[in-house]
């Protein structure tokens, strides 16, 4: 009993004792001068992940050279996993139809519907087999800034050349977050700024990209707003890719585009080639806006996933929210190859029309 009675005065003594919090301490941090948030970021100093031994590290200057980028389609098994069988072939048929770069996990290749374990994976696939042939560009950008640094870092370990960043979408930030946001990332690599207002609902204005120009590491802008700003950066030296394929021809050859970053190429990239970057063709481009025009008629990647698959060179697989466009547009599809001509298109397959039931929509995934 003695033994207890000593261990229950042992317990009360080591029993923490709470002070009363500081009045006069409390008053001070409510008081206190607010400061701006930008003086609370801390700089990227130490990258765990970052590696300058990685065997496909390559410079902003080599991203910089780049004209056709595909942003390459993944396809799916009929349980939505990757098709890796056929990835690898349309990759392949952009290599060998002049594609100088892929896109890897874009909205066209739906990276939005991809968790991130499955984004890398992707990226370092890519990279493994085809980086010694194309540069490889993930996509790695977030609306999340803690989750854009983290993919980054992991994409830049994998191997990719050079990141794709967009502007944090739905929950938009003030013009200091947006600058903040993008200094986060740009210390890692080579980088592409991705302006869609369309998607993003925020518009990135051009003294905010001059302010990130002042990084090494941007190699870039993709421009979707439209020629008039493209002309605003290559009147002052930049690089910049056109990301509307409606206006990357004039974008090109008269308002001083580098080239474009390219979703029908995924179907004729020869042609996207010859009209791109080969010489000035209007002829070709006027034969290719139908085309593009029923690309987009439903938001991408909707056409673009329903032509491979009316071409046979991925399974018509739909991960949703994804549907096929319709009956008769599929329809309208089969005579624009036939007058564009088969031979332009990827894969060897004649096309087809597929009826409804050939689709597999796949909700878990």
């Amino acid at each position: 009993m003695a033994i207890l009675k000593s261990y229950c005065v042992c317990l009360r003594e080591s029993t923490p004792k709470f002070l009363r919090p500081n009045l006069y301490d409390n008053y001070r941090r409510r008081n206190a001068k607010w400061k701006s948030p930008q003086a609370a970021v801390i700089p990227c100093t130490h990258l765990p992940m970052r590696s300058f031994e990685v065997k496909n590290r390559t410079s902003p200057e080599d991203i910089k050279s780049l004209r056709l980028i595909t942003v390459i389609k993944t396809p799916y098994l009929p349980d939505g996993r990757f098709d890796l069988e056929a990835y690898d072939d349309l990759v392949n048929m952009q290599i060998e139809n002049g594609a100088e770069a892929v896109i890897v996990g874009g909205t066209t290749g739906e990276g939005q519907l991809m968790s991130w374990d499955e984004h890398i994976m992707l990226i370092g696939h890519t990279v493994n087999c085809f980086g010694g042939s194309v540069k490889v560009i993930g996509n790695t950008g977030s609306n999340s800034t803690r989750e854009a640094i983290h993919a980054t870092e992991q994409g830049f370990a994998v191997g990719m050349h050079a990141a794709l960043h967009i502007n944090p979408y739905y929950g938009k930030t003030s013009v200091e977050g947006l600058i903040s946001h993008f200094d986060s990332v740009l210390p890692m690599g080579p980088t592409i700024i991705y302006n869609v207002p369309s998607r993003t609902g925020q518009d990135i204005p051009p003294h905010i990209i001059n302010t990130l120009a002042e990084s090494p590491n941007l190699a870039g802008i993709k421009e979707c707003v439209g020629n008039d700003r493209i002309e605003q950066y290559t009147g002052n030296g930049m690089v910049v890719w056109s990301g509307n394929d409606d206006q990357c021809h004039d974008a090109r050859w008269s308002h001083g585009a580098t080239g474009v970053i390219s979703v029908t190429s995924n179907l004729v990239p020869s042609l996207c080639e010859n009209s791109c970057l080969e010489v000035k063709n209007t002829a070709l481009n006027a034969k290719l806006l139908p085309l593009i025009e029923w690309l987009f008629q439903e938001p991408n990647p909707v056409g673009l996933n329903t032509a491979l698959a009316q071409l046979g060179v991925v399974r018509p697989v739909f991960r949703l929210p994804y549907v096929p466009l319709p009956f008769e547009k599929r329809v309208e599809f089969v005579n624009l190859v036939k007058e564009i001509g088969r031979e332009n298109f990827v894969g060897k397959k004649e096309v087809q029309v597929l009826d409804d039931d050939d689709f597999i929509l796949v909700g878990r995934y």
